[in-house]
């Protein structure tokens, strides 16, 4: 991945699938967000195959976001989680999966704001865990904290109608291709 789309100035230290969409276009993003996913989902699957319990395997997936988060090798400024928090939860099941991913879809094509819904998908996410399978919602509650968190700006910008939409930057970028 070149190494300019993971240093856009559309939200600068931010590495993450939006970004990479907003200034790089589709398939650069489906990339990041394949690869976000699957930094979460591996650690946990594997640790699910060797018999760990679910208090470990939401330390495991903690630890997975927390990395991606904060990252050593890039001065600890990473993306926002979202992405590799999904990952870590979809060995739960596929029926979260599907709800989790349903909810913030729904939540971003009725919007049109990528951050609104990682946050509403984060608010609602211990909700259906606890719902699903109710040992793993003490972990899916901290990673929740974890994305909150990381969305304070987004947060604030929402609350200020300064949030930019997904949408608006893929259309500006459109006319300026004609």
């Amino acid at each position: 991945m070149p190494g300019y789309l993971t240093r856009a100035k559309v939200a600068p230290g931010i590495r993450g699938a939006t970004n990479v969409l907003r200034i790089g276009g589709k398939g650069a993003a489906v990339a990041v967000l394949i690869f976000d996913v699957l930094k979460g989902m591996l650690p946990v699957w594997g640790a699910y195959a060797l018999g760990v319990t679910p208090f470990w395997l939401g330390l495991i997936a903690i630890a997975a976001c927390v990395g991606h988060i904060w990252p050593v090798f890039f001065g600890f400024k990473g993306g926002k989680g979202v992405a590799t928090a999904f990952g870590a939860i979809a060995p739960i099941g596929w029926d979260l999966t599907g709800v989790m991913a349903g909810t913030w879809l729904l939540t971003i094509l009725l919007s049109g704001y990528s951050s609104l819904g990682a946050i509403v998908s984060a608010l609602i996410a211990p909700f259906y865990v606890w719902w699903f399978k109710p040992q793993f919602t003490f972990p899916v509650s901290m990673l929740s904290c974890l994305i909150l968190l990381r969305h304070h700006d987004n947060i604030q910008r929402l609350w200020r109608r300064q949030e930019t939409k997904i949408w608006a930057r893929l259309k500006r970028k459109k006319r300026e291709t004609r």
